[in-house]
């Protein structure tokens, strides 16, 4: 075939058409989607805080929603990790009933006091009424992969406000060390225009203040160093912790509405015996504090323990906005012993808990930008990528995949779920390998 004699960019304007218009129906779409989301979630916090006795009903929520997705949402309770997998692996459209199912389940879920976020019900969203786009317009595979990503990014942005991290976001989780640039255009579209569709519809996002960036010093980069290598450590742990918890329940508890409704028994009883409402919700009030003034050291803990719980016996929702109250929370507890400022220190570890239990190192230094000014970038920059090596193989998404390994060996494309069993294998192998060794060695 002979080559085209036109203009490589001549070629390029219909895609660019095509991926514009795409991306901005399902900007579109999403940010209105988030828009409803987060008037809906402001009402439910209002809600249980003027009638704080709602609390006790939470066991009886949890099994109202655990009994909708066992008899309607089976082939959508996997949640972030189904578009994960859709976009790697193709085979159906993501069903409609996803994004009315999760979002009634995280407003019930905030209403009654379990501890979740809400990035989860957003992305799920944005990927699920993307994905309807693909029968209206019967798209090929690889362009059905770009439309998901881009419903992704858009459910991402409009729900935090942050355009630039929604875009990056969606190429990075996908892969450990592996970005999409097919997709980039899209995603980028997607997730600004999301963004000023969800401000048009007047919902406003927190304001969190760093009042002065210190200046770059070899203490300050060094103390990034030492902050990212705790909040790395901190990230796997909450998602080792919630995925440890998560399959236990399910194998103790057969019956699935039975999970949230004796956890919820447990979270509410704790919650109105130890006044522990300060760990319950999103905890925005408790995240602006960590920018203000010196915390008790022991709220990231409480909050993972809550976010952990609560996401293990089955209530629905997201695990970053946890993530940002625990990294700030955390960073607020070790301002002081590296000689730091507490808003500065809160900030970092709002962005580096995500970025490490993520795995997407570049998002959340765009996102600590976009949030706290441009001056901040350096130091998120490095804090979030030591978090990233630091949490290791690990991370909230079990379908996100090895792209490129961080320090030790893992398997090219294999999932992050996967990775335990693989390595135990390994290790039979290995010692099974060495004990044929010794019999020989006895032998001769």
């Amino acid at each position: 075939m002979n080559p085209s004699k036109r203009l490589e960019q001549i070629d390029l304007l219909p895609y660019l058409g095509k991926w514009i218009l795409l991306a901005t129906a399902v900007a579109a779409l999403a940010g209105s989607a988030s828009a409803f989301f987060l008037t809906a979630l402001d009402w439910a916090t209002e809600t249980r805080n003027a009638h704080r006795w709602l609390i006790w009903l939470l066991p009886l929520a949890g099994f109202g929603v655990g009994w909708l997705y066992l008899k309607f949402g089976q082939h959508v309770e996997a949640g972030n990790n189904l578009l994960i997998d859709e976009i790697h692996d193709p085979r159906k459209v993501v069903p409609l009933r996803m994004a009315p199912l999760v979002l009634g389940g995280t407003v019930i879920s905030h209403l009654f006091g379990a501890s979740v976020g809400r990035e989860g019900t957003a992305v799920q969203m944005g990927g699920a009424l993307a994905d309807q786009l693909t029968h209206l317009f019967k798209l090929r595979h690889e362009d059905r992969r770009i439309i998901l990503m881009a419903g992704i990014s858009a459910g991402f942005s409009s729900v935090f406000g942050t355009p630039l991290a929604g875009a990056v976001w969606a190429l990075e989780v996908l892969a450990i060390g592996r970005l999409r640039y097919d997709a980039l255009l899209a995603c980028t579209v997607a997730a600004i225009v999301a963004d000023q569709v969800c401000g048009l519809w007047g919902v406003h996002h927190t304001h969190y203040l760093i009042p002065e960036i210190p200046r770059i010093t070899a203490w300050g980069l060094c103390a990034m160093v030492l902050a990212g290598m705790v909040f790395g450590l901190v990230g796997k742990l909450f998602a080792d912790a919630t995925h440890v918890l998560s399959a236990w329940v399910k194998k103790t508890i057969s019956y699935g509405p039975l999970r949230p409704l004796l956890g919820g028994a447990v979270l509410a009883a704790i919650v109105m015996i130890f006044t522990a409402d300060r760990y319950i919700g999103l905890g925005i009030p408790v995240i602006l504090e960590a920018f203000e003034k010196p915390l008790p050291a022991y709220d990231f803990l409480g909050k993972m323990a809550f976010t952990v719980f609560s996401l293990g016996v089955g209530f629905k929702g997201g695990e970053v906005t946890p993530l940002f109250y625990i990294g700030a929370t955390l960073g607020n507890a070790l301002a002081p012993i590296l000689s730091l400022p507490f808003p500065l220190l809160a900030g970092i570890g709002f962005v580096a808990v995500f970025a490490g239990a993520a795995n997407t190192p570049i998002a959340s230094t765009l996102m600590a930008m976009e949030l706290f000014g441009a001056e901040i970038g350096v130091y998120a920059s490095i804090a979030c990528v030591v978090s990233y090596l630091f949490s290791g193989h690990t991370g909230i998404y079990r379908s996100q995949r090895v792209g490129q390994a961080k320090h030790r060996h893992a398997p090219e494309g294999m999932k992050l779920g996967e990775l335990p069993a693989y390595r135990k294998q390994l290790h039979v192998d290995a010692a099974a390998h060495a004990a044929k060794n010794d019999t020989k060695d006895d032998q001769s």
